[in-house]
């Protein structure tokens, strides 16, 4: 989702494999490309209408129906490890692609507060769903439904200890083993659309990796082009079966990057219309208006979403903090300072904020306070900050500002 499904940021790298292509017998979509059999099961179609709209409880249920009519099929135990993966990244507000539309995500430091129950379903999902993957490799080397499901799994799992646990080594590790796979698929049948989101991911992150990471990925033979993964990514987007939505979410994301907003708010804007009840495909649009320039266009998108947001059942699994946090920064851009304080005091006051947001989300309103001349207010919120959490990654600055009101730089 919009994220996305920008976890997937964390496959960059792998040698290429080699070997004689030998396509084998898969299912062929509608389109005429081809893609895993069960990828085309009504009931796995009817759990990703939830999963987009953020149902993840309705998506999971189904998906485990799924898997219980086809237990020795490893895309089942992906269908249910994609949705757990991504029920947990919304309730930990990663979800939200601002955070992963710059490099300094990379090196920032970003507290979440993670679940041990959740990661030891979501690494058990995984781990079974690449060994079956592996034992049907055994029989098979060239099985590639078995090559697909096993580098899907793998890239879910990479997410997981990127995104939660940042821990990048080990998601790397798993990055490149998924890469490996689709690629493998792609020698295969090079009709296996599916398989291209990955591998153009890659492709795309190792283009723009700054020059000293880009020559270590030299070294192990991994090439990297922007161009080419843009290309991988929107056939991906075109025909893909299982993974449409996500390469879509993810050339927004890049579109992000590269500052071509135009392009990335049509994108955007035809996902939350496709999937009307997704909080962040709605909230993508909005972000996109504000880092575009667009910032009364922004700060009314921001508005409509947070008011339908207050009709029973409009959205599921909605993290209004997010919006709340986007109005507060794009208010401050307009030099609304009482609107901003007011919209980040929002952020901070809803159920569901995470610490890192909250923490970001009191300096933002304690800056706002002091630009208001309302200095024991902006003090709150700084005592605040360090109350909850002296180390946070904000704290340094809270204190700094205790010593001198915030000036605007």
């Amino acid at each position: 989702m919009a994220s996305v499904r920008s976890a997937l940021l964390f496959c960059v790298v792998l040698l290429m494999l080699s070997g004689a292509p030998m396509a084998l017998a898969v299912a062929t979509a509608p389109n005429g490309t081809h893609t895993a059999g069960l990828n085309l099961d009504p009931a796995v179609r009817d759990g990703y209408q939830h999963f987009y709209n953020l149902d993840y409880d309705g998506a999971i249920s189904r998906f485990e129906k799924v898997q219980t009519a086809h237990p020795q099929d490893p895309m089942a135990a992906v269908y249910v490890l994609d949705a757990t993966l991504f029920r947990e990244l919304n309730r930990l507000d990663l979800l939200d692609t601002t955070l992963y539309a710059h490099e300094g995500f990379l090196t920032s430091k970003h507290t979440v507060t993670e679940d041990k129950a959740a990661k030891h379903q979501i690494v058990g999902l995984a781990d079974h769903a690449v060994e079956m993957a592996s034992d049907r490799l055994k029989t098979n080397p060239n099985d590639v439904e078995a090559l697909y499901a096993r580098g899907y799994a793998r890239s879910l799992k990479a997410t997981y200890l990127g995104l939660v646990e940042r821990s990048f080594i080990g998601g790397l590790h798993l990055a490149l083993q998924a890469r490996g796979d689709h690629e493998q698929v792609l020698q295969l049948d090079p009709e296996f659309v599916d398989a291209k989101m990955v591998v153009g991911i890659h492709l795309y992150v190792v283009g723009t990796l700054p020059t000293p990471l880009k020559i270590m990925a030299g070294m192990i033979g991994a090439g990297g082009s922007k161009s080419k993964g843009m290309v991988m990514l929107r056939d991906c987007a075109a025909r893909g079966t299982i993974t449409s939505v996500e390469s879509r979410t993810t050339l927004a994301l890049f579109l992000r990057h590269d500052a071509k907003y135009g392009e990335a708010i049509d994108v955007a804007r035809s996902l939350s219309q496709e999937f009307p009840r997704d909080f962040l495909f709605r909230l993508e649009e909005a972000n996109l208006l504000k880092d575009a320039g667009k910032g009364p266009e922004a700060i009314a998108a921001y508005r409509e979403l947070l008011e339908e947001a207050k009709k029973p059942g409009n959205f599921q699994s909605a993290h209004l903090e997010l919006a709340f946090y986007g109005l507060g920064e794009t208010l401050r851009g307009q030099r609304d300072f009482a609107g901003a304080a007011d919209a980040y005091m929002q952020a901070v006051a809803q159920p569901t904020v995470s610490a890192d947001l909250k923490h970001r989300a009191r300096l933002g309103a304690g800056e706002m306070y002091d630009l208001s001349a309302e200095r024991e207010r902006a003090t709150q919120q700084y005592e605040a900050l360090l109350a909850e959490d002296p180390d946070a990654p904000q704290a340094d600055a809270a204190r700094r500002l205790l010593r001198s009101a915030y000036a605007g730089h």
